[in-house]
């Protein structure tokens, strides 16, 4: 991979994630947010990128590129009776889609959460993004149902399917 350095978000990162955010939002409708990225101040962003970082049970990793974020991924703990599990996410910029960006972030996230006693990992992914769901039954996803109308935009309606990875059987 040419040039591509993977390492954790941290809280100086903050500006380059928003800046980031809105790029991938403006890319592609398989996100929660479009082009106007996520409602969080560069302050917000700091002290939850610093909250990732203090947590064993969640990470923040991004892929850097001549300087500038061009993918993400990221998983987040759950409490209590729940600590065995995280749910994850992960996106690249267009311009760098089937480069292996998002396999090298799964990488990374499978490593550290076999390092974090993390069992299980879920995601929702649009049940039409082929691309996406393809990467993660690469790495042993299974899919174990379809929301139905998960997002609408505008009149449109959108069904998700839920994936997870229980790494007790790997």
């Amino acid at each position: 991979m040419e040039n591509i350095e993977i390492r954790e978000l941290l809280p100086e990162d903050a500006e380059k994630m928003i800046e980031y955010l809105k790029k991938i939002g403006g890319e592609t409708d398989n996100l929660t947010f479009g082009k106007e990225g996520l409602p969080v101040t560069i302050e917000q962003e700091r002290e939850f990128l610093q909250q990732s970082h203090s947590s064993r049970q969640s990470v923040q990793y991004g892929a850097w590129k001549c300087g500038e974020i061009v993918g993400h991924c990221n998983l987040s703990g759950f409490p209590r009776r729940m600590s065995h599990r995280a749910e994850m996410s992960l996106a690249i910029i267009k311009s760098q889609w089937n480069k292996g960006i998002g396999s090298m972030l799964m990488e990374k996230l499978i490593e550290y959460a076999r390092q974090n006693d993390i069992e299980i990992i879920q995601l929702e992914v649009r049940s039409d993004n082929e691309n996406a769901i393809h990467v993660y039954e690469k790495y042993g996803f299974r899919r174990i149902g379809t929301i139905p109308a998960y997002f609408k935009i505008g009149n449109a309606y959108y069904d998700f399917e839920m994936m997870y990875l229980d790494l007790r059987q790997q």
